[in-house]
């Protein structure tokens, strides 16, 4: 069963949504095999990016969010291990089959996520609309702000190219 926040955790940066049994099991692991098999499904990826304790490489799969040709990852369960890593390690890699992008993240503040998860809803919505709590992509920019803090959003820079803020 899902955990759901606390009603003060929706807009902070504490919130966590806990995947449920089938979602870690079946789910997820049916996206990562398609993923590496080379099958990218809606934008998924998997995301490779070192523990931050054990300094093993962890994995999982995402959605790959590209507005104006920028890529996003947006954490739609909130802070969760990987967005506990990336923020330490800093960098990780995006994998669709064989093919391997090496990146550095920056994480987003809160004031510029509300078009950013705009568009994430918009794409993504049957997937994970369930935990906006009932913020959808025709959401004013006030009600998006207002959650914004419980979904870290990062900028994704190809190794290689330069990492602004």
């Amino acid at each position: 069963m899902m955990a759901l926040p606390a009603p003060n955790d929706i807009g902070t940066d504490r919130r966590y949504l806990e995947p449920g049994w089938f979602t870690r099991n079946v789910f997820n692991r049916l996206v990562r095999r398609l993923t590496r098999m080379g099958v990218s499904v809606l934008g998924s990826r998997e995301l490779r990016v070192q523990g931050r304790t054990s300094g093993e490489w962890r994995s999982t799969p995402v959605n790959l969010l590209t507005i104006d040709g920028v890529q996003y990852l947006v954490a739609p369960r909130g802070v969760t291990q990987w967005v506990r890593n990336l923020r330490v390690a800093g960098n990780g890699e995006l994998r669709v089959g064989r093919r391997t992008t090496a990146f550095t993240a920056v994480e987003l503040p809160t004031e510029v996520k509300p078009e950013i998860l705009r568009e994430y809803l918009r794409r993504w919505k049957a997937e994970v609309g369930v935990f906006f709590d009932g913020v959808d992509a025709n959401a004013s920019d006030d009600q998006l702000t207002s959650i914004a803090a419980g979904y870290p959003v990062f900028r994704i820079v190809p190794s290689g190219a330069a990492a602004t803020s």
